[in-house]
């Protein structure tokens, strides 16, 4: 079950009001708030997360549970840089990491990462893309 859950932290949010994010919410179901242990950084227009070793650097976002997981990672990782046929090195990377919903529930959900360098990238120490 949990292979088809997807942590989302940026553009896909419901409050980015961009396109991917409604396909989203028309192809899943939000299981709730969560957080994954990592940092978050301001790319462009749009964040990216890197993962972290330290329980006190989270990254917050929301979990959803795909309703056909395949069917939604070939428009998702197309529109996230990941896909096979984008540019190499590609933008984010798709990875299982163990996330956490609200109340500490643990979970492997699969994230995009951002597979760059984030050396000269702001960080958004909240680990919140919307306050």
């Amino acid at each position: 079950m949990e292979l088809d859950c997807l942590f989302v932290y940026g553009t896909l949010l419901k409050d980015s009001n961009h396109e991917m994010a409604r396909f989203l919410e028309a192809h899943s179901e939000c299981l709730g708030n969560g957080y994954f242990f990592g940092k978050l950084y301001m790319v462009s227009w749009y964040p990216g997360a890197v993962l972290s070793k330290n329980t006190s650097e989270k990254v917050h976002g929301k979990i959803f549970k795909l309703h056909d997981a395949n069917a939604v990672f070939e428009v998702l990782d197309n529109y996230e840089g990941a896909g096979d046929n984008q540019p190499k090195p590609n933008l984010y990377k798709k990875a299982l990491v163990t996330s956490y919903l609200e109340g500490g529930i643990a979970m492997k959900t699969w994230i995009y990462l951002y597979n760059l360098s984030t050396s000269n990238l702001e960080q958004i120490t909240s680990g919140k893309f919307f306050e």
